[in-house]
């Protein structure tokens, strides 16, 4: 992935470094922060440390800087991610909304973060968006454990796929598509949440698409890291990792199947249209969102 000409942003903070403080009571949310942890990773000592950390937090613990951010490449290859997030979606809310775009803030973490509205969160959450504060959270060692237990790839196109997924969540909370899933959620269940997901892979499609024409970012094989990696987080395929059994139920998916997000992803870095006509058609009462 080339990102010699990317401009790096000034909405990206490392907060690496810090980390919960003091112990607190533990409670409910370290029970519920293992059970997930270990569901996902499949490590029980992972899922104690997880819980610890949801404990530390629940119980008052504030965030305290034990050391400073690690000294390697993450804050600035995030900036120039980032920056051309900021650089496709200026152009397109001003072209596709007839808006100004107003873009997140983004925040590096370790270990746990404190949010400015969605509560804290662990690492094992994985990377999110929190609209209450329009950021974007994410801890780098995401990426290890997602081509180490998921058999996805960490290269850099695929790291960016990750990042330009969550800003489409920032994305989606200013055009209103945010609001409108929860009417879905209400019909669908948990099913309804997927439309937001695939439609934020789209998102995230769109973007590479017009940051490659902007900047010609791509290089061969990086189109297929991050194929390889909307594969390896499908509903279906983050199940079967932690059955034994490869059970999967498809009544549980948030996210859509592996099919479903590799289908999105391509279908916006194929076409690039951010039009509303292309972005509502995630959002059609008429269709099942198990066969967007």
């Amino acid at each position: 992935m080339r990102l010699d000409d990317a401009r790096e942003s000034g909405n990206v903070e490392d907060r690496r470094g810090l980390a919960p403080a003091v112990a607190g009571g533990g409670g409910v949310l370290a029970l519920v922060v293992m059970a997930v942890a270990y569901l996902v990773t499949g490590d029980p000592n992972a899922a104690k440390q997880a819980g610890a950390v949801a404990g530390k937090l629940q119980g008052g613990g504030q965030m305290k800087q034990v050391g400073p951010p690690p000294n390697d490449e993450v804050k600035k290859f995030t900036q120039k991610v980032v920056g051309l997030t900021e650089e496709v979606w200026a152009e397109r809310f001003k072209q596709d909304y007839g808006e100004e775009y107003a873009p997140p803030k983004t925040v590096i973490f370790s270990q746990a973060v404190r949010t400015g509205g969605c509560g804290d969160a662990p690492s094992e959450v994985g990377p999110f968006y929190c609209p209450a504060d329009k950021t974007v959270y994410f801890d780098p060692a995401f990426f290890d454990e997602l081509q180490s237990k998921l058999k996805g790839s960490k290269a850099d196109f695929s790291k960016a796929y990750v990042i330009a997924h969550e800003v489409g969540h920032h994305v989606q909370n200013l055009l209103g598509y945010s609001d409108q899933v929860r009417r879905f959620e209400k019909t669908e269940g948990k099913n309804g949440g997927i439309r937001l997901e695939l439609q934020a892979d789209y998102l995230a499609g769109v973007w590479a698409f017009h940051a490659n024409k902007l900047k010609r970012i791509l290089e061969p094989g990086d189109a297929e890291e991050a194929l390889t990696t909307a594969k390896a987080i499908g509903d279906d395929m983050i199940a079967k990792t932690v059955s034994r059994s490869g059970w999967v139920s498809p009544e549980s998916f948030t996210h859509g199947t592996s099919a479903q997000r590799l289908k999105a992803f391509k279908k916006g870095l194929d076409g690039g249209d951010a039009s509303k006509r292309a972005l509502d058609y995630y959002f059609n009462p008429r269709t099942n969102p198990l066969e967007l």
